[in-house]
């Protein structure tokens, strides 16, 4: 046991809750070392932690984020490279530390261990083996390159085609194995033709036997080769199905509000249409694509055998490939059709089901049942017409396999009768006449297949290549903490699709600490002021700053660390209470003491006491199972748990009874002490809680001071409509 562990082991004081995720600080101390300041929020926003904690499987892409690459290794401890110093060190059970440098032959290492506050302390190298896992971690920062246009970087590969080869030496070694599997396709005609034209004619049953353990050889080669060929083909799509579905997700997650999707049901059905992309790169696919060169290799040796015998399968080749090639615009048609129509039904499958209270209440069940059924029907002739013309495309294919055996034993009987050919030689060809057309076919076939891909994975591209808010490599200005001053410059802002502003050259500026109320008439611009200063949205023109820094440029995760924000519209995860609560402390360990202070603060305790499972209720899928006073309380708690500088509430109290607001109003007062706070509100009831009221209309203020002040030139009608 290392010495450091007998230490801590004794050192009560040692904190287990957010800083007890040690393999995120080793990266934060190698970026440190490297120059770079970066946040564990920025490291693990977004990344699949487990227990709330990074895992060497993920090391990598939270390393990418602070512009670094990263790669595990399997190595012995004195033979780790010492010109990739610093390394993570990965130790039992699941710990870490960095190793800065080495002393081999005196057998003493140099190590930081993040839980000393990283600093460096000198240790036995056997007492390091002790404890180490046998696995590390390179860590190295990118090359960084100028503008110069010789010398820029290349852009990343396709977000498709880059991780397929990513597996490009599985796929090098499927194509061996299936070249030598074709050749191997040799042996059993080659095996008929002599034992047809040689063993049997001369009773030669000694060569018999020395053919027939060969084969047998081969055939078990053969079968052995299969196996791994089929082992390879389900591992390279097992990678790229899990790698390509990550990439889908984080793409999801991180897209800018801007380039949100319209129908979330038709962006549903385009996500699943990745299921179309996993099945097309199968084995089908690949083992078709690699055996189809061997179709000259099987016609070559048939027209060795006697070129008469390859006619018919030259002509059945180029009959399947015209019919399938002529039946692709037709495909290319119904595919996209049936794509459409499938999002769209999809769309008001989700759409029927989240609103369905709205649906009973107006009555409309008969309506959308009438836009249900029409589509159905419709995508039902459309799925039809594919499935016929794709079927059709195999039939024939299979027909011309089957029609081409024929006219090779036609042709060959023939030939024998003329004396051209032999018996086995007949036999060999037809065997290999059945073997040069089964690629052709499965091409055939791919063909058909081809285009549901093909739209499919032209769909995603336009997901893939939408905006993200965090990009890879970009270095934000770190902002661990904020004062909370906010200011709005000359701020323009256009929601996509608008044909007017939401805001107009809007000038604000909030002092830290400050209390302010957001009045003004329903489409104001009062939530839009909201959204920018969460960085929801990219102002049209104008700047928004915190604490005098563009918010631009600080990283969204981090701004949000610091912003608590009730919205207007309280939406709520399938869940418990605690999980809809903490669900973005990303990996923060929250303290039991936070949750009961924001569940008091929100007015949930008497919610909690009364339930058998407390904080552990479940709320149902979109918060069905509370009232919308609560789910409004779940979302002030959730927006105070994390104890932010800044408030952002929309309307927090527009589903609460008096006396509930009351009591938040209480409980408000002494939270927001030293925090900045907007509040958008209707309710003259809540302020008493700000010191300022800014009234806006057209998304332009029209009157910013004092709350007496403002409130009197209301009362009296002397604050007029913006122009």
């Amino acid at each position: 046991m290392l010495e450091h562990d007998r230490t801590l082991s004794r050192n009560e004081a040692y904190d287990s809750s957010s800083n007890n995720d040690e393999l995120l600080r080793c990266l934060q101390a190698v970026a440190r070392m490297h120059q770079h300041e970066i946040s564990s929020e920025s490291l693990t926003a977004g990344l699949p932690l487990e227990d709330g904690k990074l895992t060497p499987s993920v090391f990598a892409r939270a390393a990418a984020r602070a512009d670094m690459t990263a790669s595990i290794v399997k190595s012995g401890l004195a033979n780790l490279n010492p010109e990739l110093f610093p390394v993570v060190v990965l130790l039992e059970p699941g710990r870490a530390c960095i190793v800065t440098a080495m002393d081999v032959k005196k057998g003493r290492v140099k190590v930081v261990f993040p839980e000393l506050n990283e600093a460096e302390v000198e240790v036995g190298l056997n007492e390091l083996a002790y404890s180490y896992s046998g696995e590390s971690i390179y860590v190295r920062p990118r090359l960084r390159l100028d503008n110069n246009p010789e010398t820029k970087k290349k852009p990343r590969g396709h977000w498709f085609w880059g991780v397929i080869q990513e597996n490009r030496r599985l796929y090098r070694d499927i194509i061996i194995g299936s070249v030598a599997i074709n050749l191997f396709a040799l042996a059993m005609p080659l095996f008929v033709l002599n034992v047809y034209d040689r063993v049997v004619p001369n009773q030669a049953t000694e060569t018999l036997w020395v053919l027939a353990s060969g084969i047998f050889i081969v055939l078990c080669f053969d079968l052995a080769l299969r196996l791994m060929r089929s082992s390879f083909v389900d591992l390279a799509a097992s990678r790229a199905d899990v790698k390509l579905s990550s990439s889908i997700m984080a793409k999801t997650l991180g897209l800018r509000l801007e380039d949100r999707p319209a129908s979330t049901g038709s962006f549903t059905s385009t996500l699943q249409s990745f299921e179309s992309i996993r099945a097309f790169i199968g084995s089908a696919t690949i083992l078709g694509i690699v055996d189809l060169p061997f179709v000259l290799l099987f016609a070559a040796i048939i027209a060795l055998i006697n070129p008469w015998l390859v006619l018919p399968v030259l002509v059945g080749i180029i009959f399947v490939l015209l019919y399938a090639l002529a039946a692709q615009g037709k495909l290319h048609e119904l595919s996209q059709t049936t794509w459409e129509v499938g999002a769209q039904r999809n769309a008001l499958l989700v759409e029927s089901v989240s609103q369905l209270e709205n649906v009973k209440a107006l009555r409309a069940e008969s309506r959308i049942q009438r836009h249900w059924e029409k589509a159905t029907a419709f995508l039902s002739r459309t799925s039809a017409q594919l499935r016929l013309v794709s079927t059709s495309v195999s039939n024939v294919a299979q027909w011309a396999q089957h029609s081409v055996a024929v006219c090779v034993i036609i042709v060959g009987v023939y030939q024998i009768i003329e004396g051209n050919l032999s018996q086995g030689g007949l036999i060999a060809a037809y065997m290999l006449s059945s073997r040069a057309m089964a690629p052709v076919s499965q091409a055939a076939a791919l063909l058909a297949q081809y285009h549901q891909s093909s739209t499919a994975l032209d769909s995603l591209n336009q997901v893939m290549d939408k905006r993200v808010e965090r990009h890879e490599g970009k270095v934000y200005v770190e902002k661990p903490s904020v004062a909370g001053d906010i200011r709005l410059e000359k701020v323009t802002l256009r929601y996509p699709n608008e044909e007017r502003d939401a805001l107009r050259d809007v000038s604000i500026s909030i002092k830290a600490g400050e209390k302010v109320a957001l009045l003004g008439r329903i489409g104001c611009g009062k939530s839009s002021l909201n959204k920018l200063v969460l960085g929801f949205y990219q102002p049209s023109a104008g700047a928004v700053l915190l604490d005098g820094v563009d918010i631009r440029q600080i990283d969204p995760i981090q701004l949000r660390r610091h912003i608590g924000y009730v919205p207007q519209d309280v939406s709520l995860f399938s869940g418990s209470l605690r999980d809809n609560i903490v669900a973005g402390g990303g990996s923060d360990r929250l303290h039991d003491e936070a949750l009961l202070n924001a569940l008091n603060v929100a007015g949930l305790q008497p919610l909690v006491n009364s339930h058998p499972r407390g904080v552990d209720l479940e709320v149902g899928e979109r918060g069905q199972a509370l009232s919308g006073g609560q789910k409004q309380s779940v979302a002030i708690a959730r927006a105070l748990v994390h104890d932010p500088s800044i408030l952002l509430l929309d309307e927090p109290t527009s589903s609460m009874d008096n006396a509930s607001e009351e009591a938040f109003k209480t409980n408000l007062r002494n939270v927001a002490k030293g925090k900045t706070m907007l509040v958008v509100t209707h309710r003259t009831s809540l302020l008493s809680l700000v010191d300022r009221i800014i009234v806006m209309d057209g998304g332009k203020v029209v009157a910013d001071g004092p709350r007496d002040t403002v409130v009197e030139a209301l009362r009296k009608g002397q604050i007029g409509r913006a122009s």
